[in-house]
């Protein structure tokens, strides 16, 4: 049974961008030893881009399916303004049919997305189904 994801960011400059997600980003982090420091991500979801070839990273001996990470966020002008007062850099807000967008950029220089969703999530969904009906069990008579 799958429990969780574990994504990858990779950094020119780790130690800088684990600061910042602690920092500036707020996320709890374990030490899993000598500072490699792992983050509680808020919940997740997927989604499966098509695409005319494979993007792909190596890693331990596999070339594994790449991916691109946005942060979600309900309100991304409050959002961006938060962030700014910490001192983080973000890139113009854009809007799409599919949401309101920006990156962030990172101590290292790299850049993850931030958005706010126009379209339905399956994290909201989930919030909203109602609760599976309990199985009743059938007493002896």
């Amino acid at each position: 049974m799958i429990t969780g994801a574990h994504f990858l960011l990779y950094s020119r400059d780790a130690a800088a961008d684990r600061q910042f997600l602690r920092d500036a980003l707020g996320f709890r982090a374990v030490d899993a030893g000598g500072g490699w420091l792992i983050f509680a991500l808020p919940p997740a979801e997927l989604a499966v881009h098509p695409s005319r070839s494979n993007f792909v990273q190596r890693h331990a001996g596999h070339a594994l399916l790449g991916a691109v990470l946005y942060l979600m966020c309900r309100d991304l002008r409050a959002c961006v303004e938060s962030l700014t007062r910490k001192g983080v850099t973000t890139t113009g807000i854009q809007e799409a049919e599919w949401g309101i967008a920006t990156t962030l950029r990172l101590p290292s220089g790299g850049e993850i997305g931030l958005y706010q969703p126009l379209h339905p999530t399956a994290i909201r969904s989930r919030s909203r189904r109602q609760a599976r009906p309990r199985r009743q069990h059938q007493r002896a008579a």
